[in-house]
């Protein structure tokens, strides 16, 4: 089997978390804010317990019949139409819980706190929160309003510093399993890794 087919577009810092035995055989994952499916590839694949949630029915759609084909025993209720603020999966409902390239869509710094506190809320005791969002660590962009700012495609992003990702960290009462890792990419955008474990 090809790498590509087996992985899928896999991000490169959830297959970190993979190699290092942060996400194992036997864990059960939900990818909020799971968009195609790009990190669900491999994670079907091997026959993770896997759920999903996206705002976009389309989306959501195409996950469902990817994981139709990979794995046709799991319900097509595991992949939901849902905002990550309002997820219908229960209380430390999941061992690890990824967010990737979403939380930089927020709106507003409500929105975010409530997307923030909707992924945590779906989090076990001792489980991991992968999350991989916009920031300001490592370049300057033009402020619009409050935490949003323009970046260098001229997006308008919610981006964090590593104060308020720290501040977050405290506030939930988790614990850093790895240090704040940044991407710059040049003259664009900047994107942060905060993997957060929720104590028992």
């Amino acid at each position: 089997m090809e790498l590509a087919e087996w992985f899928g577009n896999i991000d490169i810092y959830v297959f970190d978390q993979l190699l290092r035995g942060n996400i194992a055989p036997g864990m059960r994952v939900l990818d909020a804010g799971c968009g195609g499916g790009r990190n669900l590839v491999y994670l079907l694949g091997e026959g993770y317990e896997c759920f999903g949630a996206d705002g976009n029915a389309e989306a959501v759609a195409y996950v469902r019949g990817m994981a139709a084909h990979l794995r046709p025993e799991l319900p097509a209720g595991n992949f939901r139409v849902e905002a990550i603020e309002a997820m219908s999966f229960g209380e430390g409902f999941a061992d690890v819980v990824l967010c990737n390239s979403v939380l930089q869509f927020a709106r507003h710094e409500a929105q975010f706190a409530g997307m923030v506190r909707g992924l945590w809320r779906a989090v076990r005791p001792g489980g991991m929160l992968f999350c991989r969002l916009g920031s300001r660590i490592g370049m300057e962009f033009p402020q619009v309003g409050g935490n949003i700012y323009r970046t260098g495609d001229g997006s308008e992003w919610f981006l964090v510093d590593e104060a308020m990702l720290l501040g977050w960290t405290r506030e939930l009462g988790g614990e850093l399993m790895d240090p704040l890792k940044t991407t710059v990419v040049q003259g664009h955008r900047c994107m942060t890794t905060w993997v957060v474990r929720k104590g028992g």
